[in-house]
């Protein structure tokens, strides 16, 4: 009979959900007016009370002693019964009136003492007072940390447009990786993206070189010696070679396998990284083919590589050379399903029966699967 009656944990409840979305902490610190939160009561009916008064009166007894004398919440009372069984004065509802009465339902006094220290630790960094009061409660986790995280936000906001490396981070107490572990909310204090390149470059701080690396036709005039170089890619952006063509290729050995193009390249795009070679000033009116794995992942790197160098051709992407090796396919462990919009219509066809396994399920081809003459004869063709 009583299990749908209010319980003083159920009124705690309704207090506990402005405490866990931070409501209560940002107003207290705001200094604001604390909301009232008013629970109706529900409890025994009149025919209820007949049946069975001494639960009844154990139901009242038990709100009436968690309010611990009004410290917890106050109850508001109402009149119930009639002929029957008499009048009972029961509890319609409870009410938390006070930030006080709000601590003490929770039990989190010594919480909201710790939160007001945290604020008062940052009263001098106006952003990091400005996180604490959007994210309460990770602010109390984080506690221990603070002092550090404090720290840390003081050199990395000092040190923005410097263009050093983290490693030379030498707030008290904090290493790189300290500062690494903790990127997001440091992030979101500085106001920069929390992506570990996105956090440096919001930064204005020096980011780990990214490096190409490429196999030139000699006629591209470096020292003859050379056959292969890895260059940071920002170096080679400034090298200004002028190649007739460049070839891409997903798979280190297949990149060392093919021939060099006269007065061309080839690149090692090495997955997603084709953003470096993208980025490269000297390709964007060269002649670009792109050999990548035959699989929805390999049409998802030739359409980023579009973004940047739209005149990108696919070369060994096609449905021949994926039908004529069915004897070689593998399994692709989390196909790619997004929209591609970089795609030719052949291009779009094959990725689409790829995404919805009309080939065969999660059909994979990959590149270094490929017979060798096949590829030969067909890279012959598309220069």
């Amino acid at each position: 009979m009583t299990r749908r009656w209010t319980s003083p944990a159920d009124i705690a409840a309704k207090v506990q959900r402005r405490w866990d979305d931070g409501t209560l902490l940002r107003a207290h610190a705001a200094g604001d007016p604390f909301e009232p939160v008013e629970i109706p009561l529900r409890g025994p009916t009149a025919s209820q009370i007949g049946e069975d008064l001494l639960v009844a009166r154990d139901w009242v007894t038990a709100l009436d002693s968690e309010r611990r004398d009004d410290r917890r919440y106050t109850l508001m009372w109402q009149s119930v019964g009639g002929r029957q069984v008499g009048r009972n004065r029961l509890p319609s509802r409870a009410v938390v009136s006070s930030f006080e009465q709000a601590w003490a339902l929770l039990g989190v006094s010594s919480a909201v003492r710790q939160f007001d220290e945290l604020l008062e630790e940052a009263s001098t960094h106006p952003s990091v007072r400005t996180w604490m009061l959007r994210y309460p409660l990770r602010a109390l986790e984080l506690a221990p940390e603070m002092p550090r995280l404090i720290a840390a936000y003081a050199w990395l906001d000092t040190h923005r447009g410097s263009h050093r490396y983290l490693r030379e981070i030498s707030a008290p107490g904090v290493d790189t990786k300290f500062a690494e572990r903790h990127r997001a909310v440091l992030a979101a204090m500085l106001g920069v993206s929390s992506t570990a390149s996105g956090f440096l470059r919001g930064l204005g701080l020096q980011s780990r070189p990214e490096f190409v690396r490429l196999r030139p036709s000699p006629s591209l005039g470096l020292p003859a010696p050379l056959t292969e170089l890895t260059v940071r890619a920002d170096e080679l952006g400034r090298l200004g070679l002028q190649p007739r063509s460049a070839l891409v290729v997903e798979n280190e050995i297949t990149y060392l396998s093919v021939d060099v193009p006269g007065d061309g390249v080839v690149l090692w795009g090495k997955g997603f990284e084709v953003d470096r070679i993208g980025r490269l000033p000297w390709l964007r009116d060269v002649e670009i083919r792109y050999w990548g794995d035959l699989d929805t992942h390999g049409f998802a790197i030739l359409n980023r590589l579009r973004t940047w160098l739209p005149q990108t051709e696919s070369v060994l992407m096609d449905r021949e050379t994926l039908m004529a090796h069915r004897d070689r396919w593998v399994t692709e462990d989390r196909p790619a399903t997004s929209e591609l919009t970089r795609l030719t219509a052949a291009e779009h066809d094959l990725y689409d029966d790829l995404v919805t396994d009309s080939v065969g399920e999660r059909v994979r081809l990959e590149q270094e699967r490929v017979d060798w003459r096949w590829a030969e004869q067909r890279l012959a063709a598309s220069t």
